[in-house]
């Protein structure tokens, strides 16, 4: 995030030097949104307060969406009821009748269709398709924000799609169905997630966006420990669905008509007039005042003159991932922002498999698991201004990585098992905070044209990585500490590479981003 002071020579280079022909005003000035968040509107007032806390209520969605399938297809607890049922004997070497579930077939998907012993692997399917459509759904509303929908529009429809989806899914017949509906969902939910982000954070000043975009991942953790209480009150699967798709409904009701839509979107669209209307708006409600004749340009427009159409529409300007790829500089970070994500997402859902096996209560289990995240996120964004991106990037992935290779080494028995447990508690912790991290990270590395698309494509990559986490764990023994170790520093070792964004403006265009690199390296 820029800070309000830049290097000498550097601060004004957003500034176009305006002309006094045409008859204009000699107080006729355009500014970036970045300058005019900062001289005018200011940089997180009550607009901005407001506006970002209605958006980040779309990540408890993505958490209950996401989240609902520990306890939807959870194994429940199953009690004997013959002479020929030993206690200590597993599930699967018992005949049939000889055992019943204790709150019966319809707890969960696994007991309703018999999703174990041979059919166990089926729940893993289930959950490995919802990611996959994860992953589809990022790159198509990445998009889609960035185009035709925008950040608004592709927020309502996802929650839309999550809020039907959701309720049909608790009428599934049989488990093809759900097994379909869960991978529609997953359309969805790929891409509540970076459009939340992204709406809440692009109307932030320049100085308070790390602190801001790291805090939207308190709603994400605080949906999760909403949804144990949820499931804890709803233990059927069927009603549990339901019930977590109402907020959906709620959200899309009575949150979405208060939302604005991003002034960056409208301007690379071309409608500037509707971009003002927005920063009007905000100054107002920070009881602020744009003056008379100051409008909004791109970072391109620097180098132009005033054309006479200071307060008219302008040119559409569109981007695509084809864009990203054809530019060297946004070329390589998109490569390495992928990789980065893949092997923190890989780390950090695998982790959260292995915590939740602690033979404890689920509910409890989840709810503390969500509480322990939330330091996390606090620590990164005290520090996030202070070191800068790169560095914390590079921190906290070798942090996770050293206890992965304790916990790797370390024995499965005895007081080694509570040590192991340790090291994979204090390696969630440290993945926690980079896998935030790399949301804002991503954010700032792309120009507003193909910021989603970008962002798209890394979610797509962190999906990607915890559709193979379940498969790491399975191994068994000491092999997914040691792939959690290795992942975390090929992760911290792929940040070396990416470019500080600390004091940078968030750039609106691909030329613009070019140019303004271009200066900050010769400066």
């Amino acid at each position: 995030m820029p800070s309000a002071s830049l290097l000498p020579g550097i601060a004004d280079f957003h500034q176009p030097l305006i002309s006094e022909n045409n008859g204009k005003s000699n107080d006729s000035e355009k500014l970036s949104i970045d300058d005019m968040l900062q001289k005018h509107c200011g940089e997180f007032g009550p607009w901005q307060l407001r506006h970002f806390v209605l958006t980040s209520l779309a990540w408890a969605l993505e958490a209950f969406h996401t989240m609902v399938m520990i306890f939807a297809d959870r194994e429940p607890d199953w009690r004997c009821i013959g002479t020929a049922c030993p206690a200590e004997a597993p599930l699967c070497s018992l005949s049939p009748g000889s055992w019943e579930w204790s709150h019966g077939p319809g707890a969960s998907t696994v007991s309703e269709w018999g999703l174990f012993c041979d059919d166990k692997y089926k729940v893993g399917l289930v959950q490995g398709l919802f990611f996959f459509g994860c992953m589809i759904g990022a790159g198509i509303f990445g998009h889609l924000s960035d185009s035709s929908l925008g950040r608004k529009g592709s927020l309502v429809v996802v929650c839309i799609m999550n809020a039907i989806l959701g309720c049909l899914t608790a009428f599934a017949p049989n488990y093809i169905i759900y097994t379909l509906l869960r991978f529609l969902t997953g359309l969805g939910v790929g891409g509540v997630g970076l459009c939340a982000f992204v709406l809440a954070t692009e109307p932030v000043g320049p100085t308070k966006r790390g602190v801001a975009g790291m805090s939207t991942f308190y709603f994400f953790s605080g949906g999760i420990a909403m949804l144990s209480g949820i499931a804890y009150i709803f233990q059927s699967w069927r009603a549990l669905y339901i019930a977590s798709s109402i907020p959906s409904i709620i959200f899309i009701a009575m949150v979405a008509p208060f939302l604005w839509e991003s002034p960056r979107w409208y301007l690379v669209k071309g409608k500037t007039k509707e971009a003002m209307k927005v920063m009007h708006s905000m100054a107002r409600c920070n009881g602020r005042n744009i003056p008379q004749g100051v409008e909004l340009m791109l970072d391109d427009d620097s180098s132009t003159k005033d054309d006479g159409n200071l307060s008219g529409e302008r040119e559409e300007i569109t981007g695509s991932l084809i864009d990203v790829l054809k530019t060297p500089l946004t070329r390589i970070r998109l490569f390495l922002a992928v990789a980065i994500n893949f092997c923190c997402a890989l780390v950090y859902y695998g982790l959260s498999l292995n915590v939740v096996n602690l033979d404890t209560n689920l509910y409890l289990n989840v709810l503390l698991n969500a509480i322990a995240e939330m330091p996390a996120f606090t620590i990164t964004a005290i520090l996030l201004d202070r070191f800068g991106r790169k560095p914390l990037t590079i921190g906290t992935t070798c942090f996770s990585g050293i206890f992965c290779l304790f916990g790797a080494l370390m024995k499965n028995y005895g007081t080694w098992k509570i040590l192991k447990m340790v090291c994979g508690i204090f390696g969630i912790f440290g993945m926690a905070g980079t896998y935030n991290l790399l949301f804002i990270y991503t954010v700032e590395l792309f120009p507003t044209v193909v910021r989603n698309a970008a962002l798209g494509c890394t979610t797509q990559a962190s999906q990607m990585g915890a559709i193979l986490a379940p498969f790491v764990v399975v191994m068994g023994g000491g092999l997914p500490f040691a792939v959690f170790a290795v992942c975390g520093f090929v992760g911290g070792l792929l940040a070396v590479y990416l470019p500080e964004t600390l004091n940078r403006p968030l750039y609106d265009t691909m030329n613009g981003m070019e140019e303004g690199e271009a200066d900050w390296s010769n400066a």
